[in-house]
């Protein structure tokens, strides 16, 4: 069984797809932009404002399934420019206890969703 997991705190999805899904003790969550949840204006000022709405985001679809990044067992990142992987990669560092960090793959495409830099998604477990 499924449950549909979808927050205020986060932005509405612009398609046929929800924030995450739980199913059983297994969360899945739909990669996050940087998209603020209240004004739906992206933040991409300098990639690590965009990184750090991207991941503020993340936190409140994590939140509204009672999870925090503690129960994050894998996280895809996909960025546009492979030369921003460290400023990414610094902000990402912030939400996590590097001694029980998820699994992750970094992954260069050619666009991403409204063109922003950095897309992420995750799956945690309770």
């Amino acid at each position: 069984m499924k449950k549909i997991i979808n927050t205020p705190h986060a932005p509405a999805p612009i398609g046929p797809y929800n924030q995450a899904v739980l199913s059983g003790n297994t969360l899945y969550t739909s990669g996050q932009i940087a998209l603020h949840p209240e004004t739906m204006e992206l933040i991409t000022d300098t990639i690590e404002a965009e990184t750090k709405q991207v991941m503020e985001n993340m936190k409140a679809v994590l939140a509204a399934a009672d999870l925090t990044f503690e129960n994050v067992i894998k996280t895809s990142i996909f960025i546009s420019d492979m030369n921003n992987f460290a400023k990414i990669n610094a902000v990402y560092g912030e939400y996590f206890n590097e001694a029980t960090a998820p699994a992750r793959e970094t992954v260069e495409v050619a666009n991403l969703p409204k063109f922003v830099n950095v897309e992420i998604s995750m799956i945690a477990v309770k």
